[in-house]
């Protein structure tokens, strides 16, 4: 049973030298895997960050940039048919869970071939067919929401389990308690994950409560909880899997405090004023692409040649989501009547 256990605010501190060489619980698939996919969000994310400051599109936009091993691992820990929902920092989840990168930049662009039609932007991603449920960009809306589907999955009787993420500063809502009450309650088959980035916009877990080890949490609802290394795609993984596991046994749900680190600014018009140089430095010496890359060329996993096999395919695969995007086409007039709920008899329809 995993019990709520206290830990520092960041995760233990190593060196990728010494990470790669220790003993490995995962295949040579899973690395070359991990990397492959973390490569592909990392690439995507500093492009579309280079992309808004050309203003090829709008909105807001938040880049996951350092996160990466929290989706890699839960993707790895999950199932297929397992259900994922997000905050609006959504842009990595539907790549770590397939959706084609093309679709995904359309949608930046506001196109017609994005994946929410163009019309949800950055903040808005969905995935019917990859069970993505989307990004949403009400601050801890997808927690009550996410367990919902929980409730659905349990009432069809189903084996599939519904991850919720959320940043460290959506825990404040008063939706996440009586969240947590019913679906301890009802033991839903639902994983609570918070991607506990110290900072909530610019304010630091620790402006916001004196209970800084946020998997503490979940006591009071009796809901196993646990700290996990976010910088670690291992240690991500062996936690969903148990988590998981519980789940689908009818145990019903569990809290991640999974600990990870955003190198960039909460959107892109944050200033980062509010931590140091050093700090962010700390945790890039524990990139978790680099951690997955190392652990490849150690135990000789691909040749160099291999590597740069993959590293030109994302350059590939992004370049060509831009010229894709850029190809397509705007939404008509008419598409503002589309896709939303209205009464048929509403007297101020504009005809197209």
């Amino acid at each position: 049973m995993i019990m709520a256990t206290k830990s520092a605010s960041a995760p233990k501190k190593t060196t990728r030298k010494s990470a790669a060489k220790s003993q490995l619980k995962f295949s040579k698939e899973q690395y070359i895997k991990w990397y492959k996919d973390m490569l592909l969000m990392r690439k995507f994310e500093e492009k579309a960050g280079q992309l808004y400051i050309q203003q090829k599109f709008g909105g807001f936009c938040h880049l996951y940039i350092g996160q990466e091993a929290v989706v890699a691992g839960t993707v790895s820990g999950s199932r297929p048919t397992d259900k994922h929902m997000t905050a609006y920092r959504d842009h990595a989840h539907p790549i770590g869970l397939g959706t084609d990168p093309r679709v995904l930049m359309a949608e930046l662009y506001g196109r017609t071939t994005g994946c929410s039609k163009g019309k949800g932007g950055s903040m808005h991603f969905f995935d019917k067919e990859k069970n993505f449920m989307g990004g949403h960009g009400i601050v801890g809306a997808q927690i009550p929401m996410g367990a919902g589907v929980a409730f659905a999955e349990k009432y069809n009787e189903t084996d599939n389990v519904v991850f919720v993420s959320m940043g460290d500063g959506a825990v404040r809502q008063g939706a996440l308690h009586e969240t947590f009450n019913m679906a301890m309650n009802w033991k839903l088959p639902v994983i609570f994950i918070i991607e506990n980035n110290n900072y909530a916009m610019g304010t630091s877990v620790e402006r916001t409560t004196n209970v800084t080890d946020l998997s503490k949490i979940g006591d009071s609802y009796e809901m196993p909880s646990q700290s996990v290394n976010g910088m670690s795609p291992e240690a991500v993984h062996e936690a969903i899997e148990e988590a998981a596991t519980r789940a689908r046994n009818g145990e019903g749900p569990t809290l991640l405090d999974i600990r990870t680190y955003r190198y960039k600014g909460h959107s892109m018009s944050d200033p980062q004023k509010y931590r140091t140089k050093e700090e962010v430095a700390e945790y890039q010496a524990q990139d978790p692409v680099e951690h997955c890359l190392q652990v490849i060329k150690d135990n000789k996993f691909l040749t160099e040649e291999e590597i740069k096999e993959i590293q030109d395919w994302v350059k590939k695969e992004v370049q060509e989501s831009i010229e894709f995007a850029e190809n397509s086409p705007y939404p008509e007039g008419k598409e503002l009547y589309e896709d939303v709920y209205m009464q048929e008899d509403y007297p101020y329809i504009i005809e197209y």
